[in-house]
């Protein structure tokens, strides 16, 4: 199988080679400058579970792309998206599979109208990694899945023979026939974490030790979980008891990436998590309040960043 990774950073960068390392045909679509990085230290993965270097990489620029790949994995940051979309475009053939990685549910619907909904599956992954100052992903706990499915739920040829292709990689690879139930939970857990979190610029374990955050948090998880629920498909009792458990444990560090982002001044997928969620919802006609006011401090965020000239 054929394989081209959008991307190689933490998250491209980590499931690329470690697929690469278990023998698959692995090509990375990449911007000069980290073309130029990787032809100079090669991908280096440094993780608890296992380090792994591929010294020359096979990597390609959207300019010299001309070959289509059996199947192609994206990974980029939501607002990246339209620019990924023309970028891979010469490498969809008439029998790619498009397997994209991001959170929420809005690329589902650029990548239906670029490249028909045939094609793409559904997918989410759960890694922890960044990138560091030498360029190479450093994975920050052992946490590393990647599952993916037929939206209809079937377990069709191409997800198993994906799946083949993964089952000898070095992370936890999950074959689901409940993908879009899957993406739905996570998008009502993540569109939680990062509204609360950025929106009290704290983590978790803060907002419960101050006056009303404990309420806040739940308010906000219950409006992300109202939207799910007008759209048919509500978490189950057990994943909410989950979320509740983790948005509200005592002295908890955790944080959305979203909130690093923002502290750090740069984008934020505020209209992809938040904003769609919001939107999804007040077409549906839920009030949504908590989740309006997250949304607008975002917004007010990314107005006042633009005016800076950093967006």
């Amino acid at each position: 199988m054929k394989i081209l990774m959008v991307g190689a950073g933490a998250t491209g960068g980590y499931f690329g080679g470690r697929l690469l390392e278990s023998g698959q045909d692995v090509t990375f679509l990449v911007r000069s400058r980290r073309a130029e990085s990787l032809a100079r230290t090669g991908l280096v993965i440094r993780s608890a579970t296992g380090d792994f270097t591929a010294p020359l990489p096979k990597t390609v620029q959207a300019d010299a792309l001309h070959q289509a790949f059996d199947l192609i994995v994206v990974s980029c940051k939501a607002y990246h998206l339209p620019q990924v979309i023309e970028d891979m475009a010469p490498a969809v053939g008439p029998q790619t599979t498009i397997l994209p990685l991001l959170n929420g549910m809005r690329h589902l619907d650029l990548l239906d109208a670029r490249f028909g909904a045939e094609r793409v599956l559904g997918g989410q992954c759960v890694i922890a990694a960044t990138l560091d100052a030498d360029g190479a992903v450093r994975h920050l706990n052992t946490s590393h899945s990647l599952t993916f499915g037929e939206r209809d739920g079937s377990r069709s040829a191409r997800v198993e023979q994906i799946a083949q292709a993964m089952a000898k990689a070095r992370f936890e690879p999950r074959l689901s026939t409940t993908i879009l139930q899957d993406m739905w939970d996570k998008w009502v857990f993540l569109a939680s974490l990062a509204g609360i979190t950025c929106l009290m610029r704290a983590p978790v374990g803060d907002i419960m030790a101050a006056p009303g955050g404990k309420q806040a948090t739940l308010g906000l998880l219950d409006d992300c979980r109202r939207v799910a629920e007008a759209h048919g498909h509500a978490p189950s009792e057990a994943v909410l008891q989950r979320a509740r458990s983790v948005l509200t444990e005592q002295g908890s560090t955790l944080t959305a990436s979203m909130l690093r982002d923002l502290e750090q001044g740069g984008a934020i997928e505020a209209d992809h998590i938040v904003g769609d969620l919001l939107a999804r919802g007040e077409a549906s006609g839920l009030d949504l309040p908590m989740l309006r006011v997250a949304y607008a401090h975002l917004k007010a965020y990314e107005a006042r960043r633009s005016h800076s000239g950093k967006g």
